[in-house]
């Protein structure tokens, strides 16, 4: 059995940057598990598939960025401009700990081709369909914000199956790191989100629950593509371990 690292995105809200341009937005800890004592270090990561290039730190687009283990933490306090380190934390228990981001909104302009490709990709069918009545082919623009979340597996997996507070998020049902099919619910504004896109990738993870170098290996298609039910779960689920 091989520990597996997961990434999921529920995608086409104006909440993460369209396809064409930033692709798939990760936070990353050093460690997918951890034990007392030990030093766990954050990132953030674009790109596609589990491959891509590290974000550097910038407070001056953060919402929210906490760390939920045996204690709330604001990590915002500790981030520093510029850093590709978002934070370091020692956990004090075995317990595991959710890390939780959310930036603010960003404006930018996409051509009519790219604004029609990114619609397909995340499953934007209404906002196609208007489109194409209006026979609209002028310039879009867009707001966008980034809200990923990154579990560091413990023995108390409640600290990842409550909702994190973010704008737009996707739950866990029971713990991530288990053995066995995994549904998550969406939501928006802490409430369900029927029929959005989700979409999930997965990789194996290196010695002692680390993750491969994202710059270096090869980017992965998803693993599930699944439409939220009217109680905010994806219609199928993925399985946790291989």
């Amino acid at each position: 059995m091989k520990r597996l690292a997961f990434l999921f995105a529920s995608l086409g809200l104006g909440l993460t940057a369209p396809a064409a341009r930033a692709h798939e937005y990760w936070l990353a800890p050093s460690a997918y598990r951890a034990q007392a004592g030990d030093t766990v270090a954050i990132s953030a990561w674009a790109g596609t598939g589990f491959r891509g290039e590290a974000k550097p730190c910038a407070p001056s687009r953060m919402v929210r960025f906490t760390l939920r283990g045996a204690r709330d933490l604001d990590l915002i306090r500790v981030a520093r401009n510029g850093d590709l380190v978002w934070a370091r934390f020692v956990a004090p228990d075995a317990g595991g700990a959710l890390v939780a981001y959310q930036s603010n909104f960003v404006e930018i302009e996409l051509g009519p081709s790219e604004f029609e490709r990114y619609l397909a990709e995340e499953g934007l069918d209404q906002v196609r369909q208007r489109r194409a009545r209006d026979h609209s082919g002028a310039p879009v623009r867009e707001r966008y914000a980034r809200c990923p979340k990154t579990w560091i597996a413990g023995a108390e997996p409640d600290r990842a199956t409550r909702p994190a507070g973010l704008v737009c998020e996707l739950v866990p049902e029971r713990d991530p790191s288990a053995p066995g099919s995994l549904t998550v619910r969406a939501l928006f504004r802490g409430r369900p989100l029927g029929g959005a896109l989700v979409r999930a990738w997965r990789r194996p993870l290196a010695a002692r629950d680390r993750p491969f170098d994202a710059a270096v290996r090869d980017s992965v298609p998803p693993q599930v593509k699944a439409r939220t039910d009217a109680r905010s779960s994806p219609c199928s689920s993925v399985n946790s371990r291989s």
